[in-house]
């Protein structure tokens, strides 16, 4: 069970250096089908993987925030902006998936990969201009609100939301990724912690807090922080275009998982 984390914990942290994710989406899935083979009961384990995907995404999503900031890459006044609207709307989101059925939660998650996997698969390449301005300001609180707040619901480190956005804004892509990156580990904190306080007793039977369950969220976080510099050294090399079409591929193989879950 161990070798198991530790090898989705690597592709998880390749991810997040990568695509400004912390592998969430990967993990979600991988984590719905392997769970309840090792005695998380089936109708938890919806909840339990996006619990353990939040948890593992707060040290996958620093070391590759820690590897972009070693490039330059992280525009940290518009993590700044973004940090409080994060943390509530992480919270929130936590709150809202706790009370959702786990089928129901499924179909949010599949329904989520599609949807993006099509945006960014059909969207054209947007030119920085040659600028990476750090966007500020109170829209930006608002729009870390509503990445927080989705972020918990599907299990992501709101990097399909945050890359877009900064782009759309004049960022560089892999500016962009790098500030996502850092973006993420708030995500992970706010929503890990709505996971974990706010489940009902008795969640998971056992080697858990609230939904989290310990050995898949520390065993997947462990092995990410060696994979994630890896991935940053591919997100240095590799064109915007190719990232695009990268991510849109892993999201459509990702959401197909959880249709026939």
């Amino acid at each position: 069970m161990l070798l198991f984390f530790l090898v989705l914990g690597a592709l998880a942290g390749v991810l997040a250096g990568l695509l400004g994710i912390g592998g969430g989406l990967v993990l979600v899935a991988a984590l719905a089908w392997f769970l309840p083979l090792h005695g998380v009961p089936r109708e938890a384990a919806m909840h339990a993987a996006l619990a353990s995907s939040m948890a593992s995404i707060i040290l996958t999503a620093g070391s590759s925030a820690w590897a972009h900031h070693r490039r330059g890459s992280v525009l940290w006044p518009t993590v700044g902006w973004m940090v409080p609207g994060i943390l509530i709307g992480g919270w929130l989101g936590s709150r809202f998936a706790i009370g959702l059925d786990g089928g129901v939660l499924k179909w949010c998650v599949a329904g989520y990969c599609f949807l993006v996997g099509t945006q960014m698969a059909l969207s054209g390449t947007r030119t920085a201009g040659g600028r990476d301005s750090a966007p500020r300001g109170a829209p930006m609180v608002a729009a870390g609100g509503g990445i927080g707040a989705v972020s918990a619901v599907v299990g992501i480190g709101g990097g399909s939301m945050t890359v877009p956005l900064l782009v759309w804004l004049g960022m560089t892509p892999v500016r962009a990724v790098g500030t996502s990156s850092a973006c993420g580990v708030f995500i992970g904190l706010s929503a890990a912690a709505g996971y974990a306080l706010q489940a009902p007793a008795g969640a998971l039977p056992a080697h858990a807090v609230g939904y989290v369950y310990l050995p898949a969220a520390i065993g997947v976080a462990v092995a990410s922080v060696f994979a994630a510099p890896w991935g940053t050294r591919l997100a240095h090399a590799i064109s915007g275009v190719a990232l695009k079409r990268v991510f849109a591929g892993f999201l459509f193989a990702v959401g197909l998982s959880l249709v026939l879950w």
